[in-house]
């Protein structure tokens, strides 16, 4: 058996469809969703991020600013900034661009975002409202890997799902997502003793714990649908195990997940690749965040 690929390029832009309909709806009714992207000083990596973020929301017709702050910039003034923005009736959506500069507490600067437009779930109010099953917005990366799990067409009600990782942004919202799908889930982490024993029992498996290679073949149930949120960028090696160097003499590298691909797929019946899978889902989670965000305003 060969697993069926879930193409998260699909159905990323089958729900960005959906949004753009959505928007031109609100519009008419009046509202303007608008995302503000708060960026305290400069980094390369946050650059690609929110271009490819301005390029998204101008795709859907979305309002879009990088609100960019100087790199001084001190923990209460962000705040304070914050707190303006939640408080103009232009802004129906704030995202908090990561990294922020030293010094800076991110969870009290994210906490300082109104809950009714943090696009991101990630305000402790929003946390609350997952742990009651009342979430409107939710972290999106384990929203991705929910909607990825979704598009299979599976029934998710009373499977055994094993999720690998207990992160705040992936792991712990994605099990609280399960459980209001009416899967059973089980967590594993650092500490588990014997984590094949629990991969091995999965109808479902997301897997995001950052260790490249973590979930081999023969850790999987035959016949799992298996979510890989894990991206890693590791050396290319030749057949000898060398590594493959590139025109300027460095060693080439390449995008993996937390699964082995080749292996896994020989056992799943469902498997999100790496990159393509979960990684352009996440993208318009955000989007669908910041629509409904302007639904709540």
């Amino acid at each position: 058996m060969t697993a069926q690929l879930i193409d998260g390029k699909v159905l990323a832009e089958k729900i960005k469809g959906e949004l753009t309909e959505q928007v031109k709806t609100l519009k008419k009714s009046g509202k303007d969703p608008y995302l503000f992207a708060v960026q305290v000083g400069q980094d390369p990596a946050s650059a690609v991020y929110t271009r490819n973020q301005a390029k998204t929301c101008e795709e859907i017709g979305l309002g879009y600013t990088l609100d960019g702050l100087p790199e001084d910039t001190s923990e209460t003034d962000l705040i304070r900034h914050i707190q303006g923005l939640n408080q103009n009736p232009a802004v129906t959506a704030i995202i908090l661009q990561m990294p922020l500069p030293g010094g800076i507490d991110a969870k009290r600067v994210q906490s300082s975002i109104a809950p009714e437009k943090d696009v991101e779930g990630m305000n402790l109010a929003s946390m609350g409202q997952l742990v009651y099953g009342n979430a409107r917005l939710a972290p999106c990366t384990a929203m991705a890997a929910i909607e990825l799990l979704k598009s299979t067409g599976i029934d998710i009600k009373g499977k055994e799902a094993t999720v690998v990782g207990r992160s705040a942004i992936v792991g712990r919202p994605a099990i609280l997502l399960l459980l209001d799908l009416h899967a059973t889930p089980t967590v594993c982490h650092t500490k588990t003793r014997d984590m094949t024993f629990h991969t091995k029992r999965a109808d479902i498996l997301i897997v995001s714990a950052g260790r490249p290679g973590l979930i081999t073949g023969d850790m999987i149930k035959p016949g799992a649908v298996v979510i890989d949120v894990g991206i890693n960028r590791v050396p290319v090696c030749d057949a000898e195990g060398n590594p493959v160097l590139n025109e300027k003499g460095k060693p080439k590298k390449k995008t993996v997940g937390d699964v082995d691909f080749e292996s896994a797929k020989e056992v799943a019946s469902y498997i999100t690749p790496v990159p393509g899978g979960v990684g352009p889902v996440t993208t318009v989670m955000l989007l669908r965040n910041a629509v409904e965000a302007a639904k709540l305003s």
